[in-house]
């Protein structure tokens, strides 16, 4: 039975990837410029979080004050009626207050967010620009490299 040799690629792999060399520096500098932009988006996040709960647990304040005002003992019947709908229209303005905070917050996280996007974009686009020259100088450099060697 005939045996079959079977070819060793290892050398000509690390041939073809000694030729295209990596900058690694790059890669560091847009790893870094990713964790910054994402530490910063993050404390967006977290801000918004935070005033976002503070406005609900006001808000949960509040009716649950009005709830207890609400259910003590009247000595009239209509004044249980009258109860109900203090509380009803007290419950409508605090609503459209505490909505109106929300959605400062969330104004306020379009703004920063896009305020951070657009300066990572110019950030990104220079270290790609950057990148991409010193990756045509380099691939320029071994390909006169490899043609001067045969």
């Amino acid at each position: 039975m005939a045996t079959k040799q079977t070819q060793d690629f290892t050398a000509i792999f690390k041939d073809m990837m000694g030729a295209f060399p990596i900058d690694t520096k790059a890669m560091t500098d847009v790893f870094q410029s990713s964790t910054t932009l994402n530490e910063k988006l993050s404390g967006v996040v977290l801000e918004a979080a935070e005033k976002s709960t503070e406005i609900s647990s006001a808000w949960t304040k509040d009716t649950l004050g009005r709830l207890s005002d609400m259910s003590k003992a009247k000595a009239e019947p209509a004044d249980y009626a009258k109860a109900m709908t203090d509380f009803a229209s007290a419950t409508a303005e605090v609503a459209s207050e505490h909505m109106a905070a929300f959605a400062e917050v969330a104004k306020k996280v379009q703004m920063e967010t896009v305020e951070l996007m657009m300066a990572a974009g110019k950030d990104f686009s220079e270290d790609a620009a950057a990148a991409v020259q010193k990756a045509t100088k380099d691939v320029s450099t071994a390909a006169k490299k490899a043609a001067n060697a045969k």
